[in-house]
């Protein structure tokens, strides 16, 4: 079991060491509940655009090429994340250099520059990575399924927001009141995970996370809305289309045992090789390439979302099956034998996953700052361990018929109708 300290900063920002045995590496992570949901209309895309801009410099590594420079001076590996949830920063390297890795995420991550010049050079970067992931049938149909699901509510719009936002309408002073409005200490937490046998006793830690402002609580983020059903289609003159089916599954999103169980739930519908859907959608009736489903929770609600990747002459005969799938489950609830199967595997994917003090550290910050949860890693691993066939029934039994749809392809939304 990994030895797990914690205390709050005069900054209210929450720090968390997890020492974990056995491995060479320190990751530091430090993120926010100021994703892509905590933003106005007019702000969607800044969450992602401001997690790019503090790459620019701090203080210390005034630009790019200190920052990048410093980090390959120690071994290191900088990276982010911006999701509808959080925005993340974290930097792994080894050991004896985990002070010094501190030392730079903190300052370029604590206190940034965003150097106006460079806000206007990013703005291109940005608006590239925009028309990329446009081009990208799959991703388009991740998008249109998002706001399929959620509407106009900001849970539907795309994390990396409209171009002409990037190219045109985000000014240097609206990003910095978006830091300063989202970016409380008690909106997030730090976290450095793995071999901590090299950090300094004493204040020296503290100090450096210091470097992060005390700023007011935000308000509330919008609540998520009621499920309102909605087919999406963006005709393409394909061979292939991209079919994404979104469900609201009746569970309290609050209770970890229950997010554990839609967990099982989704790795034997459609998480593994041996899921009914891979199993009778590739396998049996060759009717889809690539076919899996995966449930996610929200802060405030849940969602179980099934995908393809298949012919688009193949398209509705799947979406059919994939739809009486769901269903059966939800009338006869699935076998024991796959509850048993999806539990061990699930379990163990994660218990594999967290030989990386990275996956570790995002799981931490998942926990602690949108569920307000145990952060312990054998926490989560015992969790889906304890999930019991009547729970995976009971999820299975409150996802209703009910689904909202989007697909990209040679399609139009009265043939899903």
């Amino acid at each position: 079991m990994p030895e797990i300290t914690s205390s709050t900063l005069p900054n209210h920002l929450p720090l968390y060491r997890i020492a974990i045995d056995g491995t060479r590496a320190v990751t530091i992570l430090v993120a926010f509940n100021a994703g892509a949901r905590t933003e106005r209309p007019d702000e969607n895309g800044m969450a992602h655009f401001l997690e790019h801009l503090v790459f620019k410099g701090g203080e210390k590594y005034p630009n790019y090429r200190d920052v990048n420079e410093a980090a390959e001076g120690i071994g290191a590996q900088l990276n982010a994340y911006t999701s509808h949830d959080l925005v993340a920063f974290h930097i792994t390297a080894r050991a004896e250099r985990a002070l010094e890795a501190i030392d730079l995420l903190t300052d370029f991550v604590g206190r940034p520059r965003i150097d106006p010049d460079e806000l206007d050079r990013e703005r291109g970067v940005v608006v590239q990575e925009i028309a990329r992931s446009n081009d990208q049938p799959s991703m388009v149909a991740e998008h249109l399924i998002d706001e399929a699901a959620f509407g106009k509510h900001p849970l539907g719009r795309p994390v990396l927001g409209p171009a002409e936002h990037i190219r045109d309408t985000f000014t240097r002073e609206a990003i910095v009141a978006f830091r300063e409005r989202q970016w409380a200490g008690e909106n997030g937490a730090a976290f450095v995970v793995g071999n901590v046998s090299s950090l300094p006793s004493g204040g020296a830690l503290e100090d450096l996370f210091a470097r992060f402002p005390t700023l007011a609580a935000p308000d509330p983020y919008e609540p998520a809305p009621s499920f309102e059903p909605r087919i999406l289609v963006q005709e393409r003159d394909s061979n292939q289309s991209h079919l994404r089916m979104s469900y609201r599954p009746v569970l309290d999103v609050h209770d970890p045992k229950w997010r554990a169980a839609l967990l099982i739930y989704s790795t034997l519908l459609g998480g593994t090789m041996g899921s009914r859907l891979f199993d009778e959608i590739r396998e049996q009736r060759g009717l889809a390439y690539s076919v899996h489903a995966a449930g996610h929770a929200y802060s405030d609600v849940p969602l179980l979302q099934l995908s393809a990747g298949l012919d688009s002459s193949k398209c509705l005969e799947a979406y059919r099956r994939m739809r009486e799938i769901v269903s059966e489950l939800r009338i006869d609830g699935p076998t024991e034998g796959e509850v048993e199967r999806a539990r061990a595997y699930a379990a163990g994917a994660r218990a594999i996953a967290f030989e990386n003090t990275g996956v570790v550290a995002r799981q931490a910050a998942q926990q602690a700052i949108v569920y307000h949860g145990d952060i312990d890693p054998d926490t989560s691993i015992a969790l889906l361990d304890a999930v019991t066939y009547s729970e995976v029934a009971e999820v299975a039994h409150g996802i209703s018929d009910e689904l909202s749809l989007a697909c990209v392809g040679p399609h139009t939304a009265d043939e899903f109708s």
